[in-house]
């Protein structure tokens, strides 16, 4: 039976070439058992219950790979339950993948019958994507584009099989055009391109299937979903007898001229999110107190950064002067773990050298970058991060031997040694100036109270969308 992969915990992520594996040592195992017919009977089960209560005939798309196998195995049982069939598909038989191919033969044995276009003037109860799955290589195009466009108009509810057509399931981009999908049901594990960029929004309300496959035959994998919080997210209870030096003292640089709010939002996240105390290092001299939030403590910036802290968070408003320069390299010579965001990275980014000192901190590193200011980390367009969101992330990580997260939909948390996390809580209500800022100081306060760097950036990125999801 599928199930709402947010309900469990940490669930892994396999790339496509890790369920091709799958696929064969299946077929090599068990070659009476086909898992291409246990994913068209849970699709069909699905299909019956997605369908429209109307009479109209449910539209299957098929593709010419296995992912078309499917996609007709879900015909065939539907038409069996008095579902009326209108199925599509351009799929030479004769070059079929073998399960797929006995799909066909199957159909056409049912008394089915295959168009060569979607009917005009047809309304549908339901459409079912099986035109691309996890296979595909490249840009859609010619025909599958046209479909593709055609069934996202079409006013009816959409099921995508595995992936939504078009989507590459391993980095969440669109290849040339994709499925708007309402649900999708994927098979087996999940896949990283339905939780990070153009995912979410194509992907619909995800269906997890197993197919009865043992996790544990499974291979390894280096990410996993960040569905829940673990008891590692987790800092144990206070006790009564606590006092603040216990719960850290963390220290926020930044607020230039005319950017102050952003460093006085860290510093408020950082005191909601427990931190023993904050003290902030305003570049604007006029700013020594925050009536909004007066517990917060302010310093000379070039004091603060040489100040024995829990950690050392910089970046939020800071500026690009020379002066901000000059406070960069100091903070990267502090002992304790830090938190580089906003300026702090465009000024890493424009000095060879700064980057340099960064990659080479003994404490931990941590990097909040949006896609822009990945994009000038790594020296390429932010087209090409979002693009491959998830390898952006893990190269960064690599780059400055640090915990990174890659903000936007489906925040990517890289660590160091390559294993990486796509969040699954969060929305494009979070899209609005602060909202980072907000993030950084959540992220200072749960180091500072003594949770690990990787976790504490985990557990941060999950709490800061939690309320906008």
């Amino acid at each position: 039976m599928p199930t709402d992969p947010l309900s469990l915990v940490s669930p892994p992520l396999f790339t496509a070439e890790a369920f091709r594996m799958i696929d064969r040592q299946w077929a090599r195992a068990r070659p009476g058992i086909s898992l291409m017919e246990r994913a068209g009977a849970a699709a069909a089960d699905l299909a019956s219950r997605l369908a429209r209560d109307s009479g109209e005939p449910v539209l299957v798309l098929a593709g010419p790979g296995n992912n078309g196998g499917d996609a007709l195995v879900v015909a065939r049982l539907l038409a069996a339950q008095g579902f009326r069939m209108a199925v599509v598909s351009r799929a030479d038989p004769t070059c079929l993948p073998t399960d797929a191919a006995n799909a066909w033969a199957a159909w056409r044995e049912s008394g089915g019958t295959v168009l060569t276009d979607i009917p005009s003037a047809q309304r549908f109860s339901l459409i079912v994507d099986g035109l691309f799955g996890v296979g595909l290589q490249r840009d859609v195009g010619g025909e599958e584009t046209r479909w593709i466009e055609l069934a996202n108009q079409i006013d009816c509810p959409r099921l995508a099989l595995d992936v939504p057509s078009g989507l590459d399931s391993d980095r969440g981009c669109v290849r040339g055009c994709a499925l708007r999908a309402d649900h999708t049901l994927t098979f087996l594990g999940l896949k990283p391109g339905l939780l990070t960029g153009d995912g979410p929004d194509h992907a619909g309300t995800l269906h997890l299937d197993t197919l009865g496959v043992d996790a544990a035959s499974l291979p390894a994998a280096s990410g996993i979903a960040l569905t829940q919080l673990e008891r590692r997210h987790r800092l144990p209870p206070r006790a009564r007898n606590s006092h603040k030096g216990q719960f850290g003292h963390v220290g926020l640089i930044g607020g230039g001229p005319g950017m102050v709010g952003a460093c006085l939002i860290a510093g408020r996240a950082a005191l909601s999110q427990g931190a023993g105390s904050v003290t902030l290092g305003v570049l604007d001299e006029r700013i020594a107190v925050d009536y909004g939030e007066p517990r917060m403590m302010f310093a000379v910036p070039e004091d603060l950064v040489n100040a024995r802290l829990s950690v050392l968070a910089i970046g939020p408003g800071l500026g690009q002067t020379t002066r901000a320069h000059a406070l960069l390299e100091a903070a990267l010579a502090a002992p304790c773990p830090l938190v580089l965001d906003a300026d702090a990275l465009n000024l890493l980014a424009a000095d060879a050298a700064l980057a340099g000192r960064a990659a080479q901190r003994a404490a931990p590193t941590l990097l909040t970058p949006h896609p822009g200011e990945a994009s000038r980390l790594l020296g390429v367009s932010s087209g090409v991060v979002q693009t491959d969101r998830i390898a952006a992330a893990q190269r960064l990580g690599a780059q400055f031997r640090a915990h990174v997260v890659l903000k936007g939909a489906g925040s990517v948390i890289a660590h160091p040694d390559g294993r990486y996390a796509l969040n699954t809580t969060g929305g494009p209500w979070l899209a609005q100036a602060g909202s980072g800022d907000r993030l950084t100081g959540m992220v200072a306060a749960l180091l500072g109270q003594g949770m690990d760097a990787g976790s504490a950036l985990e557990a941060a990125v999950w709490l800061h969308g939690a309320p906008a999801s």
